[in-house]
């Protein structure tokens, strides 16, 4: 979170969490502070003051302001978890903006690393979709779940890209209401810590960053990204995903057979789409 002091001879800025203290210097006095509500300032003022726990800066005429992290989703929604290791499980779904495979227009299609996207992630227009602050974006996910204390919460943090915008601050403020936190990625963005389920979906043409983790979920068959090239990964659960399109149901038939001749592998269906639920 980064805060920026004005009132000073030179101004001067820097960063800090809840947790994470942070010296700012004042009229030539390095003073330790604490940021005490950074998480709950609202978006659409980030220049409100910073509650501080050293009263020196008021007395001395210092304020500190907050530059806000805004969090692009394009929609939120309650459902079921339609594939993968944790089918049929309630989840909210958090869709963030953009990717860096494919633009989400159609006419950048032809020219996309990945080519197949079913997913529209363009803009901030989905249902409930807009811009959030942490605290805003956990409680609207909380609201959507509704009691807290009926089951395990879960939130999945998916995309388009989600790690080109999901970090710690934000993981953390989802853990702080309880919510396990899952994602879904491409793969091609380093994990921020504290994930507690990641789910890589690699695509042929792009550069795997992440190597471990609870779920490899390959989108089958790819010409230039087969299973053999993934399946000595860090990576406890191994699914195939036959890829939508006109012959689906060739690609469900070839994704059957490779599993039953090579099984570390299972066949993820997308039963979301069989049921018509989001």
């Amino acid at each position: 979170m980064e805060i920026f002091a004005t009132g000073l001879e030179t101004p001067s800025k820097g960063v800090a969490t809840k947790s994470t203290p942070v010296e700012i210097t004042a009229t030539g006095v390095e003073i330790p502070i604490t940021v005490v509500e950074s998480q709950s300032m609202p978006l659409e003022n980030p220049d409100s003051p910073v509650k501080l726990r050293q009263s020196q800066f008021q007395q001395s005429g210092v304020i500190l302001h907050l530059i806000t992290m805004a969090y692009k989703i394009k929609e939120l929604y309650f459902t079921l978890q339609g594939e993968g290791a944790h089918t049929g499980r309630p989840a909210v779904f958090c869709r963030f903006t953009g990717c860096n495979l494919w633009t989400g227009r159609e006419e950048d299609r032809h020219k996309a690393i990945c080519q197949f996207c079913d997913t529209d992630f363009w803009g901030t227009d989905g249902v409930n979709g807009g811009k959030y602050a942490a605290t805003a974006l956990v409680e609207k996910c909380a609201s959507l779940w509704g009691d807290l204390s009926k089951g395990k919460p879960y939130v999945v943090c998916t995309g388009g890209e989600p790690l080109l915008q999901l970090d710690e601050p934000l993981i953390e403020e989802f853990h702080r209401l309880g919510f396990e936190v899952g994602v879904e990625t491409n793969g091609t963005q380093p994990a921020p810590a504290g994930l507690d389920w990641i789910c890589v979906s690699p695509k042929a043409g792009a550069d795997l960053v992440l190597t471990s983790g609870d779920e490899l979920k390959l989108v089958y068959p790819q010409p230039a990204a087969m299973p053999q090239l993934f399946e000595y990964l860090d990576f406890t659960n191994f699914y195939l995903q036959p890829m939508d399109g006109p012959v689906q149901a060739a690609n469900t038939v070839a994704a059957i057979d490779f599993c039953l001749k090579n099984p570390k592998w299972r066949l993820s269906v997308q039963t979301h789409k069989l049921l018509n639920i989001p």
